[in-house]
């Protein structure tokens, strides 16, 4: 008999009880195994049910939750290789220990690779096999609580996600008050440039949407468009409404309103790429804007979107200089003269398609932006 009773009297020393709600499982075709095996996990403190077959085995992790199982390998009908699959499938916390008269490395390598947390031979010790019932089950409330600690984790990453969602759009929502009043306060200096900020960031913004940028970047190069040109509070009033040409040293005096308006800016460093956006709106496509100098795919896209919207809305505007233009005659102007140079001209394209989607109009190129 696999059980030495006289030791189990005496011979091995008293086990820590369990908790009594622990039920285990003993699954064996022999009964003159089976039976001992229970007993002994008993007086362990379990509580013990047995099965002689792995068909009965599965009815009862059916019924019921158990804490562990002790199974045979080789049993008449379905083996307990056979079965550990379906009894982990009810149960993926059950702790499970095979048990066979056969020591096989091939088969202990399948039981432990399908979930078995140990492998025990016939005959065994009891001390030896209390030792691997308690850990096997000490291995389970591990697993159980570090899975338990992970879901609360999570639980709490996810609330404070959603914090952090609603504290950033609170915060958006307070930059973008913060732009418009300093929009507003720019466009009060200069009664020509009252609306433009709005109208460059539309415009930038549907360029962008056609050109297939993502919905965040599409929203981005529209808030740049709001930004782009609060530096202009920082420039002189005289100069912004001049009606004639430029001196050298006032067109100096206007191209810092970019770094004007990055310093302005900088308190919102949150904004991330859009403040990248409104420090590249005017840099040029061949390398020659400022204020960095970049050139081609150096520039951000949305900067290179702004500059197109920038330009556009700038040359069909009235000016304290000039009359507006017609929105044809400088789209002529600006591929004449500006695309390779100050434009994208992937960008410019998207521009021309936006403008004339605006006048109802279908334009046979619109396929070649995607291109």
């Amino acid at each position: 008999m696999i059980i030495d009773k006289a030791r189990a009297l005496g011979a091995v020393g008293p086990a820590a009880p369990a908790p009594a709600a622990q039920r285990f499982l003993v699954v064996d075709d022999e009964a003159s195994v089976r039976i001992p095996l229970a007993r002994f996990l008993a007086t362990c403190g379990y509580q013990v049910e047995a099965a002689g077959s792995a068909d009965a085995a599965l009815e009862l992790l059916r019924q019921g939750a158990f804490v562990g199982m002790l199974c045979d390998i080789r049993m008449p009908g379905k083996s307990g290789l056979e079965m550990l699959p379906e009894a982990r499938a009810l149960d993926p916390d059950l702790a499970v220990l095979m048990l066979t008269a056969v020591n096989d490395a091939a088969t202990a390598t399948g039981a432990l690779t399908a979930g078995a947390m140990d492998y025990l031979t016939k005959p065994i010790e009891l001390e030896t096999l209390r030792l691997a019932v308690d850990r096997a089950v000490h291995r389970r409330r591990l697993a159980m609580d570090q899975r338990r600690v992970e879901q609360m984790i999570r639980e709490e990453v996810a609330q404070r996600t959603v914090e952090l969602e609603r504290e950033q759009a609170s915060l958006r929502r307070l930059t973008v008050n913060v732009a418009e009043t300093l929009i507003n306060a720019m466009e009060a200096k200069d009664v020509y440039l009252r609306g433009h900020s709005q109208r460059v960031a539309d415009l930038a913004a549907s360029i962008a949407d056609l050109l297939g940028l993502g919905a965040d970047t599409v929203e981005h190069v529209r808030l740049a468009g709001r930004l782009h040109d609060v530096g202009k509070i920082g420039i002189r009033e005289d100069v912004l409404n001049k009606p004639g040409a430029l001196t050298a040293e006032e067109f100096e005096h206007v191209k810092a309103h970019v770094r004007i308006g990055m310093e302005i800016l900088a308190p919102l460093g949150h904004l991330g790429v859009v403040l990248d956006y409104v420090q590249d709106h005017h840099e040029h496509w061949d390398g020659s804007g400022y204020p960095r100098g970049l050139k081609g795919e150096e520039i951000t896209i949305g900067g290179r979107i702004l500059a197109a919207a920038d330009a556009f809305d700038a040359l069909t505007s009235k000016r304290a200089y000039r009359e507006p233009m017609a929105p044809d005659a400088v789209l002529e102007f600006l591929a004449g003269r500006h695309v390779g140079t100050l434009l994208d001209p992937k960008v410019f394209l998207a521009l021309k398609v936006v403008v004339a989607a605006r006048r109802s109009v279908v334009l046979p190129f619109i396929d070649d932006v995607h291109r």
